[in-house]
């Protein structure tokens, strides 16, 4: 029962190849090319809408320095928003729940604000060790506390996003199996659960939105630390 809960996560594998790659790809392949025209049709506005709607809403209070990450964060919330929403269609695969593929994203872009951070204001980054006043006792401590705290954010990126569709693609499991097993005993009660199968359905798609979001907005405030 436990093997069978979890198998969904499983990279899929067809001949001896993993089909991650191909899942990962995906995404890219079903969005529309701009056309060389004065003017798009009514999904390309959309998109194009939506892509500088967001990029103005995170880049803006970040230091001009920082804009030219405009173009990385716009394309990774495209990413990461379209493998969670595919990943809630019947016989796909997630691969945003694979927290190996999540730690690839999060550690080099985390990693890369550091860097950026400690090459252009050293004295400011490494200010964020040792809060001003702090009394001399305490300062190996806190000097160890926000290293450990630095060290953790890409794994709080990774670990949220993973937990978060793992736990709800679970949920959804959970109910679409007692949905199945009602049916034919307890027709109310099993009305009862697909409504909320419904209802849990509608807030995984919101979740994996908002999930992709705070993704990158979490590594827009890591960069806005460090330019």
């Amino acid at each position: 029962m436990t093997l069978s809960l979890f198998s969904q996560f499983a990279s899929p594998v067809l001949l001896g190849v993993p089909l991650i790659a191909l899942a990962i790809l995906l995404p890219w392949i079903l969005f529309p090319s701009p056309a060389h025209r004065w003017l798009n049709n009514r999904l390309l506005s959309l998109e194009g809408w939506f892509i500088n709607g967001f990029t103005k809403q995170l880049i803006l209070p970040i230091n001009p320095n920082g804009h030219k990450w405009a173009l990385l964060f716009a394309s990774l919330m495209i990413f990461l928003i379209t493998m969670n929403l595919l990943g809630l269609l019947p016989y796909t695969f997630t691969p945003t729940t694979q927290l190996s593929l999540n730690m690839g994203l999060a550690v080099p872009l985390w990693l890369a604000t550091v860097i950026i951070g400690m090459r252009n204001q050293p004295t400011h980054s490494l200010a964020h060790f040792l809060p001003e006043g702090t009394p001399t006792p305490l300062i190996p401590v806190l000097v160890i506390i926000e290293t450990i705290s630095l060290f953790i954010r890409p794994l709080a990126l990774g670990v949220r996003l993973t937990a978060n569709l793992t736990a709800g693609h679970l949920l959804i499991h959970l109910i679409a199996m007692a949905t199945n097993v009602l049916f034919p005993l307890m027709p109310s009660v099993a009305l009862l659960t697909g409504t909320l199968l419904l209802l849990l359905t509608l807030l995984e798609i919101a979740v994996a939105m908002i999930q992709a979001y705070v993704f990158v907005l979490l590594l827009s405030l890591y960069l806005q630390e460090n330019v």
